[in-house]
């Protein structure tokens, strides 16, 4: 193992005259300094592995950008917002995006939204540049792509620069890599950004999101992939993709969210998306919807919808890190017995807390293996404080959003999830493993349901497969095989014994089109094609289990 060197970017002796320097830099420099700070707060603030952070000389960065009343100060504070993960610094970054708000007279959604930096991108998201007889392009393909190509002379493409370009133009080669890093980063945070916005339920006069959202080079690629809802004088709300928009000029837009529309209208644009094989940037037509129930306007205050389920610690804690939940970790010292995991909601005005607790005395060396869920509730913003609310006082899109977010969690991270705990012997989890595997589906295999009633009609084992409640029922050679929706676990029938195979990661191969990326769908389809082919397996692991009971 390699040793590991960490280093002061600035010693602790020297922290008060740091902040001076930066300081005078903001007052000094302008708009000059600007590249520095920012360099300066990623370094200290950010995901930088050989640097001891100082979250004193970041925040100091980050309040000097503020400062600084210039376009690229803005820029850089938004850059800044997409990097830099520290709760602390993160609510600094909140604060001095406010303060450049304030400046301006505008919100500070509004000031993020128009600080999205276009990377000198044409219209389409692209720019080209001629060198040494190629022309070598920078363009977003899609949501999450962004490529670099070169196309000589003859019109033939390449993906790798030719020598040509590599030896004769280094420099210039060099920038447009750099340029294509860079939009790669401000496309991801926009994606984030813009699906964040499902919960806002924010509006915007037409010729502002025209200019801010599908007009932007960089933006304008992920708005154009969704649905938006567009209002004219009326006051009625028609959805359309853009560039499709109603006759006439809208006088107001928003982001279309299924918790408004009726049943008629999200099957309609769930099948579009399937027909017209659209891949949205992000999970919408086919969004999970969650409303509130009866059993939770008993409860009043808290949600026991995804309480009392058993989890793979580690893994619930990677993933609240990985959507943006707070929380803090579990363990042997005070205050590591109870878990509280936050995020906000509805453009910061609304707080989802999830809580958790370590599962039995299931430790391992200093973390529980496993954690036991509990209720969900919500904070409303009241001042600087926040207060408590009933479930039922929360907007529709709020708690939709919130509690998808908790669903995800549990999905993801349950041991009915775990292909493997069947074989694990007796257990004090094997009751809970057992109901919640093939038990009642969620909002989100419901939905996957939804989606594979319109993907199976068109795959070549359509014949063999038939949806039947919470299963995919799929017909081999050898047995009949039922997998669930939810956990993608396998019965076989004619006993209903349980059949474990455990899959790489599962990717999509492009061969089947699949309306959003999900993991757990790519899972269950795979399986499908593997048993309606069951009489071609090779595994002796599965085929053993296949040829028990049949």
């Amino acid at each position: 193992m390699g040793e590991y060197h960490y280093h002061y970017v600035v010693h602790q002796s020297d922290g008060d005259l740091a902040r001076g320097v930066v300081w005078a830099a903001a007052l000094t420099g302008g708009p000059a300094a600007v590249p520095y700070l920012r360099a300066l707060a990623l370094r200290v603030g950010g995901p930088v592995s050989d640097v001891i952070e100082d979250l004193k000389l970041a925040g100091a960065a980050i309040n000097a950008l503020a400062e600084i009343d210039d376009p690229a100060a803005l820029e850089a504070l938004w850059r800044l917002q997409s990097r830099i993960k520290h709760r602390a610094l993160r609510k600094q970054l909140d604060t001095a995006l406010l303060t450049a708000a304030d400046r301006q007279g505008i919100t500070a959604g509004q000031l993020v939204e128009r600080s999205v930096p276009d990377h000198g991108l044409a219209s389409d998201g692209s720019l080209e540049h001629e060198l040494g007889g190629y022309r070598v392009r920078v363009a977003i393909e899609d949501a999450v792509t962004v490529r670099l190509t070169f196309a000589g002379p003859d019109g033939r493409l390449f993906r790798t620069a030719p020598a040509a370009v590599k030896d004769g133009f280094p420099d210039e080669l060099k920038q447009l890599k750099a340029l294509a890093k860079e939009v790669r980063g401000t496309l991801s945070g926009e994606r984030a950004r813009v699906e964040a916005l499902m919960s806002a339920g924010r509006e915007w006069p037409y010729d502002e999101w025209c200019r801010y959202y599908r007009d932007h080079p960089v933006t304008g690629v992920l708005v154009r992939g969704l649905i938006w809802e567009f209002q004219h004088s009326d006051g009625v709300w028609h959805a359309a993709v853009p560039m499709t928009e109603p006759p006439g000029e809208p006088a107001r837009a928003r982001l279309w969210h299924p918790v408004r529309a009726s049943t008629d209208e999200i099957r309609a644009w769930r099948e579009r998306i399937v027909d017209q094989r659209l891949r949205q940037p992000f999970k919408q037509a086919f969004r999970e919807i969650y409303l509130l129930t009866p059993a939770e306007e008993e409860t009043g205050v808290y949600s026991n919808r995804f309480a009392a389920h058993i989890v793979h610690y580690p893994r619930l804690y990677a993933l609240f890190k990985e959507r943006g939940w707070q929380a803090n970790f579990l363990g042997r010292y005070d205050g590591g017995y109870e878990g509280k995991a936050r995020a906000e909601f509805g453009d910061g005005e609304w707080r989802a807390c999830f809580f958790h607790e370590p599962a039995a005395e299931d430790y391992g060396d200093y973390a529980p293996d496993h954690a036991a869920t509990d209720q969900v509730r919500f904070e409303r913003r009241d001042g600087r404080r926040r207060r408590e609310v009933p479930l039922a006082e929360v907007p529709p899109l709020v708690f939709s959003e919130a509690m998808r977010d908790v669903d995800l969690f549990v999905g993801v991270t349950s041991i009915a999830a775990d292909p493997e705990w069947a074989d694990r012997g007796e257990d004090r989890y094997a009751a809970y493993w057992r109901t919640a595997t093939f038990g009642e589906l969620t909002a989100n295999a419901e939905v996957r349901r939804e989606a594979l009633e319109r993907i199976l009609p068109r795959l070549k084992i359509a014949d063999r497969c038939a949806l039947d409640g919470r299963f995919l029922v799929v017909r081999g050679g050898l047995r009949t095989y039922r997998i669930h929706l939810g956990s993608a676990n396998i019965l076989m029938e004619p006993d209903d014994s349980y059949l474990c195979i455990v899959p790489s990661r599962p990717k999509s191969d492009g061969k089947v089109f699949l309306p959003f990326e999900d993991d757990r769908l790519s899972l269950i389809l795979s399986k499908a094609f593997l048993l309606a082919a069951d009489s071609k397996i090779t595994d002796e692991t599965i085929l053993t289990q296949i040829k028990r009971g049949g």
